[in-house]
């Protein structure tokens, strides 16, 4: 392979990367995946002699960082919403998420969960996830349905969720038939595997 057609890969692989940036839900991961394409589309146009194309892509790859930077620091603003399972705004979220919900919980099902506490995350009025569960003794919420929403996948909403359900009398969460997707998303808020079933103390 000469060295002409690995150039042209690079400019190719670059040109890639951004374009699937734009197909990413979570702003984050847009950012960070852009800029990176940015970065290498910088080093094709310099290779090339394109040196205004090397210019206006590392202005984006500085734009992209400048944002990220904003996103990271500034504090998410989230309320929690106590709800009746039933409730018909709950119900609707529920609906109008079913596919991505069986993506994530394909096990899950509202009319056989048995489901007798519901919170639910907003974001400055905008819905961001969902708790449900059964409450068990000594202050223990079996975990049946933890679900947020693709805008919002940065642990940011469990986290805030589980500090505020200390107020609710809930003194500890178990999840014991997470499913395999979840998992890795467990363990970054913090709950321990113990004897099949995932803990978490509040």
């Amino acid at each position: 392979m000469d060295t002409h057609m690995i150039v042209e890969m690079i400019g190719y692989f670059s040109s890639l990367l951004v374009l699937v940036s734009f197909l990413m839900t979570s702003v984050i991961k847009l950012r960070i995946v852009n800029s990176i394409g940015a970065i290498i589309f910088t080093v094709y146009a310099t290779i090339i002699g394109s040196y205004p194309t090397a210019l206006m892509n590392l202005c984006l790859v500085g734009i992209n960082m400048y944002n990220l930077y904003k996103l990271l620091k500034s504090p998410k603003r989230y309320d929690v919403i106590t709800e009746e399972p039933e409730a018909a705004g709950l119900q609707y979220f529920l609906n109008h998420y079913a596919e991505d919900i069986r993506n994530f919980f394909p096990d899950f099902s509202f009319e056989k969960s048995g489901a007798d506490a519901a919170y639910m995350v907003v974001h400055d009025t905008v819905p961001a996830g969902v708790l449900l569960g059964k409450k068990k003794a000594d202050g223990n919420l079996e975990i049946l349905l933890d679900y947020t929403t693709p805008q919002y996948r940065d642990c940011s909403v469990g986290r805030h969720l589980y500090g505020a359900l200390g107020g609710q009398g809930i003194a500890r969460l178990t999840f014991p038939n997470a499913p395999e997707g979840h998992v890795d998303y467990l363990d970054k808020v913090g709950f321990v595997k113990t004897d099949g079933v995932y803990e978490r103390k509040i």
